[in-house]
């Protein structure tokens, strides 16, 4: 068969970056609404023996609370990697990498509608964490919430992916390597 052909075949993964984003963003901001309506905050449940507590922790910086001050260059940095992710999923052709790059996505927006609608206000708001691994308040592992875990899923995912030098096209960097030198 002509690769020609098998090109034409293949299809952009945009869809399943879009849904999986979707699916990760739906169940972030219902897991966030049943949270603060439920579980008061500094109140700590006991889950699966001790291994999971549930919590409620508003965040005002990055991931594990590192550097509080900067919430708006936060809520900037998630919009840009928003739009670049989108505008990179038409030439998605790798299930990896859609996999990788709509967790991310999903995060990414997730923790980005905490900083826009939350207080203290437009971009600065406090991102809802629920998680506690170990131990109650993060005293073991730091506070987290579905967005994170998807954008650390996410973020591993595409590492690996880079490691094993797989392309967005779904190429592979060594067997392209000899074609675009001749």
């Amino acid at each position: 068969m002509d690769s020609t052909a098998v090109e034409a075949g293949r299809r952009p993964r945009t869809r399943l970056l879009i849904a999986l984003a979707a699916a990760v963003l739906l169940a972030d901001l219902v897991t966030k609404i049943v949270v603060v309506a439920t579980i008061d905050p500094g109140a700590d449940i006991r889950v699966l023996g001790g291994l999971l507590y549930l919590t409620q922790l508003r965040n005002m910086g990055a991931a594990f609370s590192f550097a509080e001050g900067a919430t708006v260059l936060f809520t900037l940095i998630a919009v840009v990697v928003a739009v670049v992710i989108v505008r990179s999923a038409r030439r998605m052709y790798s299930t990896g990498w859609a996999v990788a790059l709509g967790l991310v996505l999903g995060g990414a927006l997730g923790n980005l509608i905490d900083r826009i609608f939350r207080e203290p206000g437009f971009l600065r708001g406090g991102v809802v964490d629920f998680l506690s691994v170990f131990g109650p308040d993060g005293r073991v592992w730091p506070v987290f919430n579905i967005a994170d875990s998807a954008i650390v899923c996410g973020g591993i995912l595409g590492a690996l992916l880079a490691l094993r030098g797989i392309e967005f096209d779904g190429s592979r960097a060594k067997d392209r390597a000899p074609a675009d030198a001749a």
